[in-house]
């Protein structure tokens, strides 16, 4: 492929994958409140599965350090449209209940650059993750094929999970799991 056509098939490929991802997230079921059994609640594991991941810096993180907190988990990644609106919520609950205990864990499907030059444009005030096949491996540990993004996975000071939330996180929504988790 010639230089001069590189850019458009880089265009072309992000409008697909881009098509491909909005297909696959308005396919999924929609969510259900915190009380209520899904297919999704039906898979999941009882506890916090154990995971390693890098952080945007490169080190690696492991679910132990977390131990006795309240967890939000939300997979997201950059190209994501829902992913990027809900990051404002997240940074606003990790403010809010972050003294209470909560911890809130971003998971970007995503490669490191990506993660790295967006979080340069929106800060995420949490921890932020990284992984594009590490990642995916994470969410198969609680589950979830994520074949949608976003997918929020809420769990207690135990580590039980208490639901999983699939699409954008409105601040009702959480609230209805913070509720149960602090």
């Amino acid at each position: 492929m010639s230089n001069r056509n590189r850019p458009l098939a880089i265009i072309v490929v992000a409008l697909v994958a881009g098509a491909a991802g909005f297909w696959f997230a308005t396919r999924q079921p929609p969510a259900a409140p915190p009380e209520a059994s899904t297919a999704a609640a039906r898979t999941t594991p009882e506890l916090r599965p154990q995971f390693t991941l890098n952080d945007v810096e490169g080190k690696a993180r492991s679910s132990d350090e977390f131990a006795g907190k309240a967890v939000i988990v939300n997979f997201w990644a950059t190209w994501c449209a829902p992913c990027r609106r809900e990051i404002p919520l997240l940074n606003a609950l990790h403010a809010e209940y972050g003294p209470r205990g909560l911890q809130v864990i971003g998971i970007a499907v995503d490669s490191r650059e990506n993660v790295v030059a967006y979080q340069k444009e929106l800060k995420l005030e949490y921890l932020s993750l990284q992984g594009e096949l590490e990642a995916m491996d994470v969410g198969r540990k609680f589950g979830l094929d994520l074949y949608g993004l976003p997918v929020s996975v809420f769990t207690d000071t135990q580590g039980r999970i208490l639901g999983v939330h699939v699409g954008e996180l409105t601040r009702e929504d959480a609230e209805g799991y913070l509720a149960k988790m602090l």
